[in-house]
């Protein structure tokens, strides 16, 4: 999972400083296949560990959060259409990621903010 967040850091800071070299393909398929590879382990670990996808909590917003990270990543380093689109997408993704790293690692929904809000 750090590998992910630690790329998309590299490559949309590059980016956006105007490095073209950061949207090299070795680069770009690293990318796809991290993070490829991280919505097959949560699929297949409700499968091995016979969970419900909908009531496990902490993993749904895992999931969903990827899926959010991985659509502003790419809006970071490819579709947006200006650089404050490109920069906000960006800033976007991290948080979105810092967030998600903490629900990983509390095995809550809400992240190392659960003590906070309950």
């Amino acid at each position: 999972m750090l590998a992910s967040g630690g790329l998309l850091a590299a490559r949309g800071l590059l980016l956006l400083l105007g490095q073209r070299w950061a949207m090299a393909a070795p680069l770009r398929y690293l990318s796809y296949s991290i993070d490829t590879a991280l919505l097959t382990a949560a699929l297949m670990l409700l499968v091995i560990l016979k969970l419900n996808a909908f009531t496990t909590g902490w993993l749904l917003t895992k999931r969903v959060l990827l899926t959010l990270y991985i659509a502003l990543g790419t809006f970071a380093l490819k579709r947006g259409r200006s650089p404050r689109v490109r920069w906000l997408s960006y800033c976007a993704a991290l948080a979105v990621f810092g967030f998600m790293y903490t629900v990983a690692r509390a095995h809550q929904p809400l992240g190392l903010l659960a003590p906070w809000l309950q």
